[in-house]
């Protein structure tokens, strides 16, 4: 490979996208240019599929890693899926209702995402979510489950309580719940598998907590110029902001003269 390495994965928001939500023609341009010279893509977002469907139709991945890393899909081809057991779904729903009565809450299973909101169709990410009031047992097992609560501490318990993984974000009040062995490490091992290409061959880039193991599992990890000092501290490198297209600024220099 001109470029040393042969797969780039990328977080999506506040790392490849700016702070709009756009991605710039720059950074296009630039990834299509590696993809020219024979290296993969692959998006890993804590988004759903759904949230995310957008720019896989304009990036056109060769894999992505949605769902907090919980599903891997190459085209319509699931080959990846780390997944609650319906027990254990049913559950984990009964116990975030039992903290918060008025919760509103996304179960994602696939592709598709289950939701008890009255307002789907205002949603910019989730209008393609199917509405469910969960008075009924689901009888499918989640990758993920979310909910908005106004205490930590009601996260804390129930993922105490169900012994699962329990995942915070960036300046957001979300809480998700996921497998214990779920994680963008384990999706990224599989791609390696599926893809023929050695973590050792990855550049990865990331902004938040949970892009840290992701960062230190690939061979190159950069953080964004507007990353948490947690990501920075663990990356190989640090590069210019979303803002300034630090992901396409990086790869530019990484090919630069190859």
């Amino acid at each position: 490979m001109k470029n040393g390495f042969k797969m780039i994965l990328t977080d999506l928001d506040h790392t490849l996208l700016r702070s709009d939500g756009t991605i710039s023609e720059h950074t296009l341009e630039v990834l299509s240019r590696c993809r020219n010279n024979g290296a993969k893509l692959a998006i890993a977002t804590a988004r759903y599929w759904i949230g995310a469907e957008r720019y896989i139709d304009l990036l056109k991945p060769d894999y992505e890693i949605t769902t907090d890393g919980t599903v891997v899909h190459a085209d319509d081809d699931c080959i990846y899926s780390c997944a609650f057991t319906v027990e254990e779904t049913n559950q984990i729903v009964k116990d975030i209702f039992a903290e918060f009565h008025d919760a509103e809450i996304t179960v994602a299973t696939g592709k598709t995402v289950l939701w008890n909101s009255l307002h789907i169709a205002e949603s910019e990410r989730l209008y393609k979510a199917v509405y469910c009031d969960y008075s009924e047992p689901l009888t499918c097992g989640a990758n993920k489950i979310a909910v908005v609560l106004p205490k930590k501490e009601m996260a804390e318990r129930i993922a105490e309580k169900n012994n699962c993984k329990l995942q915070c974000y960036r300046n957001e009040d979300m809480y998700a719940f996921l497998p214990r062995s779920s994680g963008k490490v384990q999706a990224i091992l599989s791609l390696s598998e599926r893809s023929g290409i050695p973590v050792s061959e990855f550049v990865a880039f990331g902004d938040d907590l949970n892009d840290i193991e992701m960062l230190r599992t690939c061979g190159t990890g950069v953080a964004v110029g507007n990353a948490i000092d947690e990501v920075k501290k663990v990356a190989d490198h640090i590069t210019a902001t979303n803002d300034e297209d630090g992901v396409a600024v990086y790869l530019e220099k990484a090919t630069a003269g190859r």
